[in-house]
């Protein structure tokens, strides 16, 4: 059974498809593909049907040589039982994930993307959304760190390999 993972941020057109397709990228890198599945969602419906924002894919050529793919979509309550981990990218999102969670049962799944960085100490992945050139490359790079420290969880915690 493959372990799944959501990633969310507020439009699903720049911050989440960027950590799902940099988190595939490297599932891919490992051999790892068969065994964890990646999702991106947003808490708002502004951009559903969306691909990933030109600037933000450009970021992701320039850096990484990836293509985002994806069209953005809202979070759904049906996430928390479909996901195994939901990886918030800011607390305004992890406060509005966690509201959908009336009960208090799927907290333990909802974490901050940046508990996972090990070279940066950002607290959060700021949205690019208005900012310049530079605000895209920064998210890209926050990205990788705490993507590559999930990876690792992911394999202390469920021995993948």
């Amino acid at each position: 059974m493959a372990y799944k993972l959501l990633f969310v941020c507020l439009g699903n057109i720049c911050r989440s498809p960027s950590a799902e397709n940099i988190m595939n990228h490297l599932i891919a890198e490992n051999n790892l593909s068969d065994r964890i599945i990646c999702d991106s969602a947003g808490t708002s419906s502004y951009h559903i049907g969306s691909p990933p924002d030109r600037r933000m894919n450009a970021a992701a050529s320039k850096k990484l040589g990836i293509q985002l793919r994806g069209r953005a979509r809202q979070f759904e309550i049906s996430d928390f039982r479909d996901f195994d981990l939901i990886l918030a990218m800011d607390r305004e999102n992890y406060q509005n994930i966690l509201y959908l969670d009336s009960t208090g049962q799927y907290q333990d799944k909802v974490r901050l993307m940046c508990d996972f960085c090990s070279r940066y100490s950002f607290t959060e992945v700021p949205d690019p959304y208005y900012g310049g050139v530079e605000g895209f490359n920064q998210v890209i790079d926050l990205l990788v760190d705490a993507c590559e420290g999930l990876l690792e969880h992911i394999n202390n915690q469920k021995s993948l390999h």
